[in-house]
Protein backbone atom coordinates (compact mmCIF):
# COMPACT_ATOMS: atom_id res chain seq x y z
CA UNK A 1 0.00 0.00 0.00
CA UNK A 2 0.79 3.65 -0.81
CA UNK A 3 2.02 5.77 1.84
CA UNK A 4 0.87 9.72 2.19
CA UNK A 5 4.17 10.02 0.59
CA UNK A 6 4.77 8.76 -2.59
CA UNK A 7 8.70 8.31 -2.76
CA UNK A 8 11.16 10.94 -2.87
CA UNK A 9 12.39 9.81 -6.86
CA UNK A 10 11.38 11.58 -9.65
CA UNK A 11 8.43 10.38 -11.42
CA UNK A 12 9.94 10.50 -15.45
CA UNK A 13 8.22 11.33 -18.36
CA UNK A 14 6.79 8.26 -20.29
CA UNK A 15 8.04 9.10 -24.01
CA UNK A 16 8.83 6.14 -26.86
CA UNK A 17 8.12 3.53 -24.19
CA UNK A 18 10.78 5.03 -21.41
CA UNK A 19 10.21 6.78 -18.46
CA UNK A 20 12.90 9.48 -18.98
CA UNK A 21 13.86 12.39 -17.42
CA UNK A 22 13.36 16.12 -19.08
CA UNK A 23 15.72 17.08 -21.73
CA UNK A 24 16.13 20.07 -19.09
CA UNK A 25 16.58 18.67 -16.20
CA UNK A 26 13.87 20.12 -14.39
CA UNK A 27 10.93 18.59 -12.24
CA UNK A 28 8.43 20.09 -10.01
CA UNK A 29 6.36 19.43 -7.07
CA UNK A 30 3.03 17.82 -6.15
CA UNK A 31 1.10 18.30 -3.35
CA UNK A 32 -1.24 16.12 -1.37
CA UNK A 33 -3.87 18.85 -0.96
CA UNK A 34 -4.79 17.50 2.38
CA UNK A 35 -2.10 18.16 4.39
CA UNK A 36 -0.13 20.78 2.07
CA UNK A 37 3.26 18.35 1.96
CA UNK A 38 5.04 17.62 -0.68
CA UNK A 39 3.26 14.19 -1.94
CA UNK A 40 6.28 13.62 -5.21
CA UNK A 41 8.70 15.00 -7.42
CA UNK A 42 7.80 15.16 -11.60
CA UNK A 43 9.44 15.77 -14.29
CA UNK A 44 8.81 18.91 -16.05
CA UNK A 45 8.16 18.78 -19.58
CA UNK A 46 9.37 21.22 -22.27
CA UNK A 47 8.38 22.43 -25.77
CA UNK A 48 11.95 19.68 -26.18
CA UNK A 49 10.21 17.04 -24.50
CA UNK A 50 6.56 17.78 -26.41
CA UNK A 51 8.70 17.08 -29.95
CA UNK A 52 10.14 13.75 -29.12
CA UNK A 53 6.93 12.50 -27.36
CA UNK A 54 5.31 13.78 -30.62
CA UNK A 55 7.31 11.80 -33.46
CA UNK A 56 7.01 8.82 -31.09
CA UNK A 57 3.12 8.69 -31.73
CA UNK A 58 3.67 9.93 -35.37
CA UNK A 59 5.99 7.04 -35.52
CA UNK A 60 3.91 4.63 -33.85
CA UNK A 61 0.75 5.84 -35.85
CA UNK A 62 2.65 5.38 -39.35
CA UNK A 63 3.97 1.73 -38.32
CA UNK A 64 2.64 -1.18 -36.24
CA UNK A 65 -0.44 0.77 -34.33
CA UNK A 66 -0.97 1.63 -38.11
CA UNK A 67 -0.91 -1.91 -39.30
CA UNK A 68 -2.83 -3.28 -36.23
CA UNK A 69 -6.46 -4.98 -37.27
CA UNK A 70 -9.01 -2.68 -35.34
CA UNK A 71 -10.25 -5.83 -33.57
CA UNK A 72 -6.46 -6.36 -32.08
CA UNK A 73 -6.57 -2.59 -30.53
CA UNK A 74 -10.00 -3.48 -28.92
CA UNK A 75 -8.08 -6.63 -27.22
CA UNK A 76 -5.48 -4.68 -26.02
CA UNK A 77 -8.06 -1.95 -24.52
CA UNK A 78 -9.39 -4.79 -22.99
CA UNK A 79 -6.14 -6.08 -21.31
CA UNK A 80 -5.86 -2.44 -20.19
CA UNK A 81 -9.13 -2.80 -18.06
CA UNK A 82 -7.87 -6.10 -16.40
CA UNK A 83 -4.75 -4.37 -15.36
CA UNK A 84 -6.61 -1.19 -14.29
CA UNK A 85 -8.94 -3.52 -12.37
CA UNK A 86 -5.83 -5.50 -11.08
CA UNK A 87 -4.35 -2.12 -10.03
CA UNK A 88 -7.48 -0.38 -8.66
CA UNK A 89 -6.88 0.00 -5.00
CA UNK A 90 -3.41 1.31 -5.87
CA UNK A 91 -4.84 3.83 -8.63
CA UNK A 92 -7.72 4.71 -6.13
CA UNK A 93 -5.09 5.71 -3.51
CA UNK A 94 -2.80 7.74 -5.85
CA UNK A 95 -5.84 9.36 -7.06
CA UNK A 96 -7.32 10.18 -3.67
CA UNK A 97 -3.25 11.36 -2.63
CA UNK A 98 -2.81 13.19 -5.63
CA UNK A 99 -6.14 15.43 -5.88
CA UNK A 100 -7.66 14.80 -2.82
CA UNK A 101 -11.15 13.59 -3.77
CA UNK A 102 -12.76 10.98 -1.67
CA UNK A 103 -11.27 7.82 -1.74
CA UNK A 104 -14.86 6.26 -1.70
CA UNK A 105 -15.69 8.04 -4.43
CA UNK A 106 -13.39 7.39 -6.79
CA UNK A 107 -13.53 3.56 -5.84
CA UNK A 108 -17.40 3.92 -6.24
CA UNK A 109 -17.71 6.27 -9.39
CA UNK A 110 -14.22 6.94 -11.13
CA UNK A 111 -12.73 4.11 -11.48
CA UNK A 112 -16.21 1.62 -12.12
CA UNK A 113 -16.63 5.20 -15.66
CA UNK A 114 -12.86 4.46 -16.72
CA UNK A 115 -13.63 0.62 -16.55
CA UNK A 116 -17.03 1.11 -18.18
CA UNK A 117 -15.09 3.65 -21.04
CA UNK A 118 -12.58 1.07 -21.84
CA UNK A 119 -14.89 -1.51 -22.52
CA UNK A 120 -16.92 0.31 -24.15
CA UNK A 121 -14.75 1.58 -26.72
CA UNK A 122 -12.78 -2.07 -26.58
CA UNK A 123 -16.09 -2.91 -27.87
CA UNK A 124 -16.30 -0.23 -30.63
CA UNK A 125 -12.98 -0.62 -31.75
CA UNK A 126 -14.46 -3.45 -35.02
CA UNK A 127 -17.53 -1.21 -35.70
CA UNK A 128 -16.25 2.35 -37.08
CA UNK A 129 -18.07 1.59 -40.72
CA UNK A 130 -18.31 3.84 -43.39
CA UNK A 131 -21.70 3.54 -46.44
CA UNK A 132 -21.74 2.44 -49.49
CA UNK A 133 -24.16 5.41 -51.22
CA UNK A 134 -25.04 5.13 -54.77
CA UNK A 135 -24.42 7.98 -56.25
CA UNK A 136 -24.62 7.21 -59.65
CA UNK A 137 -25.30 3.80 -61.62
CA UNK A 138 -22.02 4.01 -63.28
CA UNK A 139 -19.68 3.85 -60.38
CA UNK A 140 -19.04 2.11 -56.53
CA UNK A 141 -19.00 5.10 -54.88
CA UNK A 142 -18.47 4.42 -50.71
CA UNK A 143 -16.97 6.00 -47.44
CA UNK A 144 -14.28 4.50 -44.81
CA UNK A 145 -13.35 6.52 -41.76
CA UNK A 146 -9.91 6.98 -41.11
CA UNK A 147 -8.33 8.02 -37.93
CA UNK A 148 -6.83 11.57 -37.78
CA UNK A 149 -3.36 10.62 -36.66
CA UNK A 150 -1.62 12.27 -33.51
CA UNK A 151 -4.20 13.74 -31.07
CA UNK A 152 -3.08 15.87 -28.51
CA UNK A 153 -5.12 15.37 -24.94
CA UNK A 154 -5.11 17.54 -22.13
CA UNK A 155 -6.89 16.86 -19.37
CA UNK A 156 -7.82 18.69 -16.11
CA UNK A 157 -7.25 17.93 -12.27
CA UNK A 158 -10.51 17.24 -11.13
CA UNK A 159 -11.28 13.67 -12.43
CA UNK A 160 -8.00 12.77 -14.23
CA UNK A 161 -8.68 8.97 -14.35
CA UNK A 162 -12.09 9.45 -15.64
CA UNK A 163 -11.69 12.37 -17.87
CA UNK A 164 -8.09 11.01 -19.14
CA UNK A 165 -9.98 7.74 -20.08
CA UNK A 166 -12.95 9.74 -21.84
CA UNK A 167 -9.88 10.84 -24.02
CA UNK A 168 -7.65 8.32 -24.71
CA UNK A 169 -9.75 5.00 -25.19
CA UNK A 170 -11.92 6.28 -28.08
CA UNK A 171 -8.56 7.90 -29.87
CA UNK A 172 -6.84 4.79 -29.16
CA UNK A 173 -9.98 2.40 -30.54
CA UNK A 174 -9.97 4.47 -33.54
CA UNK A 175 -6.39 3.61 -34.22
CA UNK A 176 -5.24 7.21 -33.02
CA UNK A 177 -2.00 7.79 -31.29
CA UNK A 178 -2.15 10.13 -28.04
CA UNK A 179 0.32 12.44 -26.15
CA UNK A 180 -1.19 12.92 -23.02
CA UNK A 181 -0.36 15.70 -21.03
CA UNK A 182 -2.32 16.10 -17.39
CA UNK A 183 -2.51 18.81 -15.09
CA UNK A 184 0.52 19.58 -13.31
CA UNK A 185 -1.34 19.40 -10.33
CA UNK A 186 -2.67 15.74 -11.00
CA UNK A 187 -0.20 13.86 -12.94
CA UNK A 188 0.40 10.45 -10.84
CA UNK A 189 -2.32 7.92 -12.15
CA UNK A 190 -1.77 9.43 -15.74
CA UNK A 191 1.73 8.45 -15.30
CA UNK A 192 0.48 5.16 -13.92
CA UNK A 193 -1.76 4.05 -16.73
CA UNK A 194 0.77 4.98 -19.33
CA UNK A 195 2.60 1.99 -17.62
CA UNK A 196 -0.15 -0.25 -17.63
CA UNK A 197 -0.57 0.24 -20.80
CA UNK A 198 3.00 -0.98 -21.98
CA UNK A 199 2.03 -3.59 -19.80
CA UNK A 200 -0.98 -4.45 -21.81
CA UNK A 201 1.38 -4.88 -24.72
CA UNK A 202 0.07 -1.36 -26.49
CA UNK A 203 3.29 -0.68 -29.10
CA UNK A 204 5.85 2.08 -28.15
CA UNK A 205 4.69 5.39 -28.58
CA UNK A 206 0.80 4.59 -29.24
CA UNK A 207 0.56 6.49 -25.49
CA UNK A 208 3.02 8.95 -24.26
CA UNK A 209 2.52 11.08 -21.05
CA UNK A 210 4.22 14.14 -20.62
CA UNK A 211 3.66 16.32 -17.44
CA UNK A 212 4.21 19.94 -17.25
CA UNK A 213 2.80 23.23 -16.96
CA UNK A 214 -0.07 24.69 -19.54
CA UNK A 215 1.90 27.49 -20.46
CA UNK A 216 5.08 25.63 -21.53
CA UNK A 217 4.38 21.85 -22.39
CA UNK A 218 0.31 22.56 -23.57
CA UNK A 219 1.15 25.23 -25.58
CA UNK A 220 4.08 23.18 -27.24
CA UNK A 221 1.05 20.50 -27.49
CA UNK A 222 -1.23 22.48 -29.22
CA UNK A 223 1.07 24.30 -31.31
CA UNK A 224 3.08 21.63 -32.82
CA UNK A 225 2.61 21.22 -36.81
CA UNK A 226 2.22 17.51 -36.23
CA UNK A 227 -0.51 17.03 -34.18
CA UNK A 228 -3.61 16.67 -36.24
CA UNK A 229 -6.04 16.83 -33.34
CA UNK A 230 -6.57 18.39 -29.79
CA UNK A 231 -8.86 17.42 -27.36
CA UNK A 232 -9.06 19.82 -24.20
CA UNK A 233 -11.11 19.90 -20.78
CA UNK A 234 -10.75 22.82 -18.77
CA UNK A 235 -11.80 26.40 -18.54
CA UNK A 236 -12.73 29.09 -21.24
CA UNK A 237 -9.75 31.55 -21.14
CA UNK A 238 -7.21 28.38 -21.85
CA UNK A 239 -9.90 26.98 -24.57
CA UNK A 240 -9.59 30.29 -26.39
CA UNK A 241 -6.02 29.66 -25.90
CA UNK A 242 -5.83 26.46 -27.55
CA UNK A 243 -8.17 27.57 -30.52
CA UNK A 244 -5.69 30.20 -31.10
CA UNK A 245 -2.64 27.83 -31.53
CA UNK A 246 -5.20 25.35 -32.97
CA UNK A 247 -5.33 27.35 -35.97
CA UNK A 248 -1.09 27.21 -37.09
CA UNK A 249 -1.94 23.73 -38.94
CA UNK A 250 -5.41 24.04 -38.81
CA UNK A 251 -5.66 21.13 -36.38
CA UNK A 252 -9.09 19.71 -35.26
CA UNK A 253 -10.22 20.63 -31.72
CA UNK A 254 -12.77 19.04 -29.08
CA UNK A 255 -13.63 21.47 -26.30
CA UNK A 256 -15.39 20.97 -22.47
CA UNK A 257 -15.00 23.93 -20.54
CA UNK A 258 -16.96 25.21 -17.67
CA UNK A 259 -20.20 25.44 -16.81
CA UNK A 260 -22.77 27.58 -14.36
CA UNK A 261 -25.27 25.12 -14.13
CA UNK A 262 -29.04 25.47 -13.19
CA UNK A 263 -30.95 23.25 -10.87
CA UNK A 264 -34.61 24.02 -11.19
CA UNK A 265 -37.00 23.01 -7.94
CA UNK A 266 -40.89 23.82 -8.40
CA UNK A 267 -43.02 23.16 -5.60
CA UNK A 268 -44.68 20.21 -7.37
CA UNK A 269 -41.33 18.08 -7.66
CA UNK A 270 -40.75 15.97 -5.13
CA UNK A 271 -38.72 18.43 -2.83
CA UNK A 272 -36.88 15.96 -0.23
CA UNK A 273 -35.06 14.26 -3.13
CA UNK A 274 -34.86 17.36 -5.05
CA UNK A 275 -33.06 19.21 -1.80
CA UNK A 276 -30.79 16.14 -1.56
CA UNK A 277 -29.83 15.68 -5.19
CA UNK A 278 -28.98 19.61 -4.79
CA UNK A 279 -26.63 19.07 -2.58
CA UNK A 280 -24.46 16.70 -4.08
CA UNK A 281 -25.01 18.07 -7.15
CA UNK A 282 -22.52 21.15 -5.41
CA UNK A 283 -20.80 19.18 -3.00
CA UNK A 284 -19.38 16.48 -4.52
CA UNK A 285 -16.14 16.52 -5.33
CA UNK A 286 -15.94 19.58 -3.46
CA UNK A 287 -17.91 21.29 -6.26
CA UNK A 288 -14.71 21.11 -8.41
CA UNK A 289 -17.00 19.37 -11.53
CA UNK A 290 -17.54 21.39 -14.38
CA UNK A 291 -21.81 20.32 -14.39
CA UNK A 292 -22.01 21.40 -10.51
CA UNK A 293 -25.38 22.41 -9.89
CA UNK A 294 -24.05 25.95 -8.50
CA UNK A 295 -27.45 27.81 -9.29
CA UNK A 296 -30.52 26.52 -7.34
CA UNK A 297 -33.51 28.41 -8.88
CA UNK A 298 -35.76 27.58 -6.24
CA UNK A 299 -39.86 28.94 -6.73
CA UNK A 300 -40.55 31.38 -3.98
CA UNK A 301 -42.87 29.77 -2.62
CA UNK A 302 -40.50 27.13 -1.49
CA UNK A 303 -37.11 28.90 -0.94
CA UNK A 304 -36.62 29.32 2.31
CA UNK A 305 -37.73 25.51 3.30
CA UNK A 306 -34.91 24.46 0.40
CA UNK A 307 -32.77 27.39 1.66
CA UNK A 308 -33.18 25.24 5.52
CA UNK A 309 -32.66 22.10 3.86
CA UNK A 310 -29.93 22.81 2.29
CA UNK A 311 -27.89 24.65 4.82
CA UNK A 312 -29.03 21.29 7.03
CA UNK A 313 -27.40 18.93 4.52
CA UNK A 314 -23.98 21.04 4.03
CA UNK A 315 -23.99 21.10 7.76
CA UNK A 316 -24.08 17.46 7.69
CA UNK A 317 -21.66 17.16 5.22
CA UNK A 318 -18.46 14.92 6.35
CA UNK A 319 -15.52 17.00 5.68
CA UNK A 320 -12.11 15.85 6.14
CA UNK A 321 -9.38 13.14 5.32
CA UNK A 322 -10.23 11.70 1.55
CA UNK A 323 -8.16 8.83 2.57
CA UNK A 324 -11.18 7.54 5.19
CA UNK A 325 -13.79 5.74 3.55
CA UNK A 326 -16.73 8.22 5.43
CA UNK A 327 -15.29 10.82 4.32
CA UNK A 328 -17.61 13.16 1.48
CA UNK A 329 -16.19 16.32 0.97
CA UNK A 330 -12.56 16.32 0.65
CA UNK A 331 -9.97 19.68 0.54
CA UNK A 332 -9.70 21.91 -3.04
CA UNK A 333 -7.28 20.72 -4.94
CA UNK A 334 -4.80 23.72 -4.74
CA UNK A 335 -4.48 26.75 -2.09
CA UNK A 336 -4.22 28.49 -5.13
CA UNK A 337 -8.13 26.94 -5.81
CA UNK A 338 -8.96 27.35 -2.12
CA UNK A 339 -8.10 31.25 -2.25
CA UNK A 340 -10.38 31.95 -5.13
CA UNK A 341 -13.50 30.23 -3.58
CA UNK A 342 -12.84 32.22 -0.53
CA UNK A 343 -12.43 35.29 -2.67
CA UNK A 344 -15.79 34.71 -4.77
CA UNK A 345 -17.71 33.97 -1.29
CA UNK A 346 -16.49 37.61 0.36
CA UNK A 347 -17.59 38.81 -3.20
CA UNK A 348 -20.81 37.14 -2.53
CA UNK A 349 -20.89 38.87 0.86
CA UNK A 350 -20.52 42.05 -0.57
CA UNK A 351 -22.32 41.94 -3.32
CA UNK A 352 -25.55 41.92 -0.57
CA UNK A 353 -25.91 38.18 -0.42
CA UNK A 354 -26.21 35.91 2.56
CA UNK A 355 -24.07 33.36 3.71
CA UNK A 356 -26.59 30.71 5.89
CA UNK A 357 -24.15 28.12 6.54
CA UNK A 358 -20.02 27.74 5.56
CA UNK A 359 -18.01 30.22 4.09
CA UNK A 360 -14.93 30.15 5.62
CA UNK A 361 -11.64 27.58 5.22
CA UNK A 362 -12.07 24.78 7.91
CA UNK A 363 -8.52 23.99 9.88
CA UNK A 364 -4.94 25.50 9.31
CA UNK A 365 -4.00 22.52 7.42
CA UNK A 366 -4.82 21.35 3.64
CA UNK A 367 -7.05 23.11 1.72
CA UNK A 368 -10.41 22.89 3.17
CA UNK A 369 -13.59 24.94 2.73
CA UNK A 370 -16.58 24.39 4.53
CA UNK A 371 -19.42 23.38 2.09
CA UNK A 372 -21.27 27.27 2.08
CA UNK A 373 -24.78 28.02 1.14
CA UNK A 374 -25.41 31.35 -0.16
CA UNK A 375 -29.27 32.83 0.30
CA UNK A 376 -30.74 36.31 -1.07
CA UNK A 377 -28.88 35.92 -4.44
CA UNK A 378 -29.51 38.02 -7.29
CA UNK A 379 -29.33 36.76 -10.79
CA UNK A 380 -26.87 39.52 -12.14
CA UNK A 381 -24.37 38.80 -9.13
CA UNK A 382 -20.94 37.89 -9.91
CA UNK A 383 -21.61 34.34 -7.61
CA UNK A 384 -24.40 33.63 -10.16
CA UNK A 385 -22.79 34.59 -13.09
CA UNK A 386 -19.66 33.37 -12.76
CA UNK A 387 -18.04 29.73 -12.41
CA UNK A 388 -16.28 29.04 -9.03
CA UNK A 389 -15.37 25.87 -8.86
CA UNK A 390 -16.12 25.33 -5.23
CA UNK A 391 -18.67 23.87 -2.18
CA UNK A 392 -20.67 26.96 -3.05
CA UNK A 393 -23.69 26.98 -3.81
CA UNK A 394 -26.02 30.31 -4.32
CA UNK A 395 -30.00 29.67 -3.92
CA UNK A 396 -31.49 31.76 -6.52
CA UNK A 397 -35.68 32.43 -6.16
CA UNK A 398 -38.14 32.70 -9.30
CA UNK A 399 -41.63 33.64 -9.50
CA UNK A 400 -42.72 31.47 -12.25
CA UNK A 401 -41.76 29.39 -15.48
CA UNK A 402 -40.27 32.09 -17.58
CA UNK A 403 -38.65 33.92 -14.87
CA UNK A 404 -37.08 30.45 -14.31
CA UNK A 405 -35.95 29.94 -17.91
CA UNK A 406 -35.11 34.03 -17.98
CA UNK A 407 -32.27 32.98 -15.37
CA UNK A 408 -31.53 29.30 -16.22
CA UNK A 409 -30.28 30.81 -19.44
CA UNK A 410 -28.60 33.65 -18.58
CA UNK A 411 -25.29 33.08 -18.26
CA UNK A 412 -22.17 32.29 -20.72
CA UNK A 413 -22.57 28.83 -20.08
CA UNK A 414 -24.60 25.80 -21.16
CA UNK A 415 -23.27 22.80 -20.07
CA UNK A 416 -25.82 21.16 -17.93
CA UNK A 417 -29.08 21.75 -16.09
CA UNK A 418 -31.60 19.76 -14.12
CA UNK A 419 -35.51 20.25 -13.47
CA UNK A 420 -37.91 19.05 -10.48
CA UNK A 421 -41.47 18.96 -11.44
CA UNK A 422 -44.55 16.51 -11.24
CA UNK A 423 -45.66 18.62 -14.07
CA UNK A 424 -44.79 16.09 -17.40
CA UNK A 425 -45.76 19.26 -19.71
CA UNK A 426 -43.39 21.40 -17.99
CA UNK A 427 -40.76 19.02 -17.93
CA UNK A 428 -41.28 18.90 -21.87
CA UNK A 429 -41.23 22.51 -22.30
CA UNK A 430 -38.29 23.03 -20.40
CA UNK A 431 -36.33 20.08 -21.92
CA UNK A 432 -36.58 22.14 -25.23
CA UNK A 433 -36.12 25.87 -24.01
CA UNK A 434 -33.22 25.11 -21.70
CA UNK A 435 -29.81 26.54 -23.13
CA UNK A 436 -27.50 23.37 -22.02
CA UNK A 437 -26.39 19.93 -23.92
CA UNK A 438 -27.54 17.74 -21.38
CA UNK A 439 -30.75 18.32 -19.20
CA UNK A 440 -31.62 16.02 -16.23
CA UNK A 441 -35.51 15.79 -15.16
CA UNK A 442 -35.98 14.78 -11.46
CA UNK A 443 -32.55 13.71 -11.15
CA UNK A 444 -29.35 15.33 -11.45
CA UNK A 445 -25.83 14.52 -11.90
CA UNK A 446 -25.21 11.21 -13.85
CA UNK A 447 -23.28 10.82 -16.73
CA UNK A 448 -22.98 7.56 -19.17
CA UNK A 449 -20.13 7.19 -21.66
CA UNK A 450 -23.35 5.66 -24.14
CA UNK A 451 -24.52 9.73 -24.12
CA UNK A 452 -22.69 12.28 -25.90
CA UNK A 453 -21.60 14.87 -23.53
CA UNK A 454 -20.57 18.42 -24.06
CA UNK A 455 -21.58 22.08 -24.11
CA UNK A 456 -21.97 25.54 -26.34
CA UNK A 457 -21.00 28.78 -26.04
CA UNK A 458 -18.37 29.10 -22.69
CA UNK A 459 -19.03 25.46 -21.98
CA UNK A 460 -17.07 24.51 -25.03
CA UNK A 461 -18.16 23.09 -28.36
CA UNK A 462 -18.06 19.42 -29.59
CA UNK A 463 -19.19 16.14 -27.82
CA UNK A 464 -17.29 13.48 -25.61
CA UNK A 465 -18.79 9.89 -25.60
CA UNK A 466 -20.76 7.38 -27.27
CA UNK A 467 -20.69 7.58 -31.20
CA UNK A 468 -20.00 10.97 -30.92
CA UNK A 469 -16.12 10.47 -29.97
CA UNK A 470 -15.68 8.12 -32.85
CA UNK A 471 -16.35 11.60 -34.81
CA UNK A 472 -13.86 13.28 -33.40
CA UNK A 473 -11.19 10.83 -33.93
CA UNK A 474 -11.73 9.93 -37.41
CA UNK A 475 -12.07 11.65 -40.69
CA UNK A 476 -14.48 10.23 -43.59
CA UNK A 477 -13.01 9.29 -46.82
CA UNK A 478 -14.78 8.85 -50.23
CA UNK A 479 -13.63 5.94 -52.35
CA UNK A 480 -15.22 6.29 -55.99
CA UNK A 481 -14.35 3.53 -58.12
CA UNK A 482 -15.65 3.83 -62.05
CA UNK A 483 -17.62 0.70 -62.97
CA UNK A 484 -18.56 2.07 -66.64
CA UNK A 485 -17.08 1.60 -69.77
Amino acid sequence: MLDRVIDSDTHKLLIDGCRVAALSGRSFETLNPATGEVLARVAEAGAEDIDVAVRSARAAFEGPWGQMKASERGALLLKLAELIRRDEAELARLESLDSGKPISAIARQDLPAVLDTLTYYAGMADKINGQVIPARPDALTYTVREPLGVVGAIIPWNFPLMIGMWKIAPALACGCTVVLKPAELTPLTALKIGDLALEAGFPVGVLNVVPGFGKVAGQALVDHPDVDKVTFTGSPVVGRQILQGAAGNLKRVTLELGGKSANIIFPDGDVDTAVKAAGSGIFFNTGQVCSAGSRILVHESIHDEVVERLAARAQSTRVGDPLETSTAMGPLVSEAQMNRVLNYIEIGRSEGASVVTGGVRRGSTGYFVEPTVFAGVRHDMRISQEEIFGPVAAVIPFKDDEDALRIANGTAYSLAAGVWTGDIARAHRFTKRLKAGTVWVNTYGPTDIRLPWGGARDSGFGREHGEAAIDNFTEPKVIWINTGR
